[in-house]
């Protein structure tokens, strides 16, 4: 049996900070550099998130990270791999989540996409995940996909990575 991995969509495959910063800008004629953002909870970065994340097209028109595709692909010829996103937080955006990973990895079937709450509800051996919420309760291994938001978290119990290149040379 495949060794399983549960791999996060929004700041792991989907780049949702650009998209954020653009708002401030559009919004409220603010420039925000990513790296000033190092330590600041999101919701803190961007006080209207929830409003902008429930907008139409959000989370389809995210760009993706750098590398992903490539090390997406690399991941899912070795490995189990699961799409594991917490979309129930923000319903109306399910469908945008399924097209848009249809659309940029057209490799992953419908059937390893698993859009739900707690992740901790869903089993695997690794997680690459963003948020240490999720990745708290997760028993395998952990690896942390480096954000503004989980910049300044030090945890021995995660791999912390800044790349998709870091994480297909580890795995």
């Amino acid at each position: 049996m495949k060794t399983k991995i549960l791999i996060d969509m929004d700041g792991v495959l989907a780049d949702v900070y650009k998209p954020l910063i653009m708002e401030e800008y559009t919004k409220n004629n603010k420039i925000i550099n990513e790296s000033d953002l190092n330590g600041i909870a999101e919701y803190d970065a961007f006080p209207n998130l929830r409003k902008i994340v429930t907008s139409n097209n959000f989370f389809r028109n995210a760009p993706i990270m750098d590398g992903s595709i490539e090390g997406l692909k690399y991941l899912n010829e070795k490995y189990d791999v699961l799409i594991v996103s917490s979309a129930t937080e923000f319903p109306n955006c399910i469908n945008d989540k399924q097209n848009w990973l249809e659309e940029h990895f057209p490799f992953i079937s419908w059937e390893q996409m698993i859009f739900c709450g707690k992740k901790e509800s869903v089993c695997g051996d690794i997680m690459i995940d963003d948020h240490p919420k999720n990745l708290v309760y997760f028993k395998g291994k952990k690896i942390i996909f480096t954000q503004p938001h989980n910049y300044n978290i030090n945890n021995s119990e995660y791999i912390r990575v800044f790349s998709w290149k870091e994480i297909q040379n580890i795995l």
